[in-house]
């Protein structure tokens, strides 16, 4: 964590801040290893600490490398242990932060300036390091595992409600400790449904079934999307899925260290477009991934990051026609020096079931 720490107060010297209080889980986790419910991590200039109640001090003690444990509690509050310190101008995640907390802060410690640390730590934490690397692609191995799987029990009469069921079962007997998101199970005509998670519709002979699913692992998140057809493919569904096959394939291709999410984007969407399906692509076309399932950078129409070794990213276009259906098929990726390594490795060929 010293390196974290380091780079976080040399961000705090550019913003001319003396210290910086953060406790959004993702950020906190991130910055000090603290996997409980609750505590703050305290940044100053020479010293970091993290302050906690009496459930997590014995936790936070082995789990927090680096820092200094405060106790907080009904006699000796945050605000009473804040005001100790001889700091003018402090930090706050101001994205997260809710008004009233923002307002008590400002309340009790009226001497001390605040400042919202803005994109900060999503800088921080948009270069994922060797071990984060690790723990996403053993993210992504179950998710890969957890598709070979539902692929065996998907058949018509089962729910999308019993399939999303199933994907969070299998996952977590694997290791994982809870899904990514809820997972989206889109079958038939509900599959032209972006986000059309799970219902009580039961899978039927003809379906495309769209699967965007993944876990988390010790923190870290995944995240892939795979459609497949129950029964034989008819020629419209093979060509939408053929199209998308070819834009996730060619914006794949792309990606690298130096271009940008517009530039990306771009590829899979004027492939896309050229075939007279770019009403039917509405989102982005990725997005990074990590501690959080959506973080920076964003390729998309207006993801001006350029990509980095070490980002971790989705590739998932898709066609969603109303009252027929949908496709989208997605990797998760990461950037490598060179070019990328696919961290998805299901296979993406039409499955026919």
């Amino acid at each position: 964590m010293e390196i974290r720490i380091a780079k976080l107060r040399k961000l705090l010297e550019e913003m001319k801040l003396d210290s910086a209080l953060i406790y959004k889980p993702e950020n906190r986790r991130y910055m000090s290893g603290f996997t409980g419910t609750s505590g703050y991590v305290f940044i100053t200039t020479d010293k970091a600490y993290f302050i906690t109640d009496f459930r997590y001090v014995e936790q936070a003690a082995v789990q927090c490398k680096g820092y200094e444990i405060l106790q907080h509690s009904s006699e000796k509050t945050l605000y009473q242990i804040l005001e100790g310190f001889p700091i003018q101008h402090m930090g706050f995640e101001g994205d997260f932060v809710t008004y009233q907390e923002y307002k008590e802060l400002t309340e009790k410690l009226p001497r001390i300036a605040f400042e919202s640390l803005g994109s900060t730590l999503e800088k921080l934490r948009i270069i994922k390091d060797d071990q984060e690397i690790a723990l996403i692609e053993k993210a992504a191995k179950i998710t890969d595992e957890a598709f070979s799987h539902i692929c065996r029990y998907i058949k018509p009469g089962v729910t999308e409600w019993e399939i999303a069921l199933e994907l969070e079962s299998f996952m977590k007997k694997k290791g994982a400790s809870a899904t990514s998101f809820d997972s989206i199970v889109a079958s038939g005509k509900r599959s032209s449904l972006p986000h059309g998670v799970a219902s009580d519709k039961m899978i039927e002979t003809g379906d495309f079934v769209t699967l965007d699913f993944g876990c988390v692992y010790q923190g870290y998140c995944s995240d892939m999307t795979r459609t497949i057809v129950v029964g034989k493919a008819s020629e419209k569904q093979r060509e939408i899925y053929t199209i998308v096959l070819d834009a996730q394939l060619k914006a794949l291709a792309f990606i690298k260290p130096g271009v940008t999410g517009i530039e990306v984007d771009r590829v899979a969407r004027d492939i896309i477009s050229a075939k007279g399906y770019g009403a039917y692509f509405g989102h982005g076309l990725g997005h990074g991934v990590g501690l959080e399932v959506h973080e920076s950078p964003r390729l998309s129409p207006l993801g001006k990051d350029v990509l980095q070794p070490g980002m971790i990213v989705t590739d998932e276009p898709g066609i969603y026609l109303p009252d027929f259906g949908g496709v989208r098929i997605e990797d998760l990726v990461l950037v490598t020096e060179t070019g990328h390594r696919t961290l998805s490795k299901s296979t993406k060929e039409l499955i026919e079931l």
